[in-house]
């Protein structure tokens, strides 16, 4: 399967499935190319009105469509595949969005010799920013992870890995923008603690967020050097960081992401 531009159905349409909707469609991939699969009948309208897509059942979605990207929960997905499984040809290409389930899982459920490619991307999508990481299943070929990095190039930035370590990318930037939302609002709760109005802190606390990540992005400096560049002896900075340090603030982090990496291989169990 080459790249280009294939009828791609997106199985189970909620917020990651229609990030991928979205994204497709503003990168130009036509809305005749697209089709999307919803459980609720309202929502199956609203992804109509708001994209133009036709939104059909699951197994129309098999029979039309060269690409089928599962985006279902990972608790879902055996039912779903249960379903399909048998109508899927060997020659689609099936993407996972599913957070935790290795492309084994749907090999055992696929005709042999389905390539299934398993993709992590996240919210930032909706910006064009996200971090997407592609991995290849037993039967993906070069060209299987081309085309989904085509499809998933217009969202952002891509990233080919290994699937052994895509627990670990779920858990560091799958979730990542959750980990960087808490820390903002804990920084503008700390403004207004020091006297600053709401609105303003919030300004302060975003710029300086974006203009920190375009730094460590585009300087290609290690964060050691950047944030040393910051802290001058005896002054402010290195006050607050010795505060960090000393409630674990980067213990806490250590400890944060192995939780979310184990919490996916949890999911991937109870998916069996």
């Amino acid at each position: 399967m080459s790249a280009g531009v294939h009828t791609v159905a997106v199985i189970g349409a909620g917020k990651i499935g229609e990030l991928m909707l979205s994204g497709l469609l503003r990168s130009g991939w036509p809305v005749d190319r697209l089709l999307a699969t919803a459980r609720r009948p309202a929502r199956a309208e609203e992804l109509t009105a708001r994209y133009g897509v036709r939104v059909v059942d699951n197994l129309t979605a098999v029979d039309e469509a060269a690409v089928l990207a599962v985006s279902v929960k990972p608790q879902d997905a055996a039912a779903l595949l249960d379903e399909i499984g048998p109508k899927v040809p060997a020659d689609k290409l099936v993407i996972s969005l599913c957070a935790g389930l290795p492309t084994s899982f749907f090999n055992r459920r696929l005709p042999d010799g389905t390539p299934v490619v398993r993709v992590m991307t996240n919210t930032p999508a909706l910006v064009d920013e996200a971090m997407t990481a592609i991995s290849a299943g037993a039967y993906a070929t070069g060209a299987h992870l081309t085309l989904a990095e085509e499809m998933f190039k217009p969202l952002g930035q891509t990233i080919r890995v290994p699937e052994s370590q895509q627990d670990a990318v779920t858990a560091l930037s799958g979730s990542g923008p959750a980990y960087f939302y808490l820390l903002v609002e804990a920084m503008i709760d700390a403004g207004i603690l020091l006297g600053l109005p709401r609105q303003v802190a919030h300004e302060l606390i975003v710029q300086t967020a974006i203009g920190s990540a375009v730094m460590l992005r585009d300087s290609g400096e290690h964060p050691v050097k950047l944030r040393e560049a910051v802290t001058s002896p005896a002054g402010t900075t290195i006050s607050a960081i010795r505060e960090l340090e000393k409630h674990g603030v980067r213990a806490a982090l250590l400890a944060a992401l192995e939780a979310a990496r184990d919490r996916a291989r949890e999911l991937a169990a109870q998916a069996d």
